[in-house]
C-alpha cells in the first residue's frame, strides 16, 4: 500500500507529460494532496486518499519560460454566491 502511495505521489502526477504545438510547449501542473491511515484491532484496515486540481501551466515560448495561473470558475461562482447570500442578509429590511 505505501509503494502505492508513493507512487501516486510520484512529480508525474505534480506535472504533467509536455504538450509540442507550432513551437510553442506547455507543461501542466496540479496540486497533489494525499494522507493515509491504518488501523489495528481485530478488523485492522488501512486506507489512502488523493486530491488534485489543476494549477496552471508552464509555457515556454522562444526561449522564455513563464507560468500561466489556471482560473477556477466554480471556485469564483461559489465565491460570488456566498458574497450575494451574505450582502443580502446584512442588507435586508428590519422591521
Amino acid at each position: 500500500m505505501i509503494k502505492g502511495l508513493q507512487d501516486a505521489l510520484s512529480v508525474r502526477s505534480v506535472v504533467g507529460d509536455p504538450i509540442e504545438r507550432d513551437g510553442v510547449t506547455v507543461i501542466p501542473v496540479a496540486a497533489v494532496r494525499g494522507g493515509w491511515g491504518g488501523g489495528g484491532g481485530t478488523s485492522g484496515g488501512a486506507g489512502f486518499g488523493l486530491r488534485s486540481r489543476g494549477v496552471g501551466a508552464y509555457v515556454v515560448k522562444d526561449g522564455e519560460v513563464r507560468f500561466e495561473p489556471a482560473v477556477d470558475v466554480t471556485r469564483i461562482a461559489l465565491a460570488g454566491l456566498a458574497a450575494g447570500a451574505l450582502a443580502a442578509y446584512l442588507f435586508r429590511p428590519r422591521r
